[in-house]
């Protein structure tokens, strides 16, 4: 399995564009998944250029939450020839879930669901903003990736241990803490050790206070990932 993170608001990459949103680019065995698709597709179809990712290669899209800084580049990616089957919260617009299936194949989330071997979503959750995580089972255990966490990153982590009953080795993505205080920001941290979560990597959302905190705590095992961020877990160690 390999992570590639094409569309956030956090350099890492230099000569990758940077724009607020935040897509993931994950290939597992044959198929090649993408994991929101940013806030518009100029900045996504460039980032996959640049990385030498082919959008044709994109067999299915998973969308977290409806907010444009998540779904603003499904259709630019469409646009291409891809054709991948997007599973998307059933709580979605009717308008938008029908323009999706204009052009290719929907399916509607609503509990937790296997999607392929190893990777499976947590189902919609919240009670404001409904949004869907991924889970990606590894050989070094659970890695739990969030668009923007609006039900809760712990919340988010919990019900993944749920869903495949393993370990949580790794949280990537969007925590949700731009607003948050350094008190709220210190119990979350807490919680992710409750949970055994052994190494995160916050971007897009997460806000840089919380980023630093996240850094000071985990230390070696935190990662500030930024567009152009890889995750090779089939390199040799």
């Amino acid at each position: 399995m390999k992570l590639t993170i094409v569309y956030d608001n956090n350099e890492y990459t230099p000569g990758l564009r940077t724009a607020w949103g935040f897509s993931c680019w994950i290939e597992t065995g044959e198929t090649t998944v993408l994991f929101d698709t940013g806030g518009d597709s100029p900045t996504l179809l460039y980032n996959l250029a640049e990385l030498g990712l082919d959008p044709q290669r994109v067999d299915i899209v998973v969308l977290s939450h409806i907010h444009g800084d998540h779904v603003g580049g499904l259709a630019g990616l469409l646009d291409t020839g891809a054709t991948p089957t997007v599973y998307a919260p059933a709580a979605f617009p009717e308008s938008f879930k029908a323009e999706i299936r204009e052009r290719t194949d929907l399916v509607e989330v609503s509990g937790p669901l296997s999607i392929l071997p190893g990777v499976s979503t947590t189902g919609q959750m919240g009670s404001g903003v409904l949004e869907q995580g991924l889970i990606l089972e590894t050989d070094k255990g659970l890695i739990v990736m969030t668009g923007c966490a609006h039900p809760g990153v712990v919340a988010m982590v919990e019900r993944a241990k749920e869903v495949t009953s393993g370990e949580v080795a790794l949280v990537v993505g969007g925590f949700h803490l731009g607003g948050a205080s350094r008190r709220a920001i210190s119990g979350i941290i807490a919680d992710f050790r409750r949970l055994g979560g052994r190494q995160v990597a916050p971007c897009h959302c997460t806000g840089d206070l919380a980023r630093r905190m996240f850094a000071d705590e985990f230390q070696e095992d935190c990662t500030l990932p930024g567009v152009g961020w890889v995750l090779d877990l089939t390199a040799t160690p």
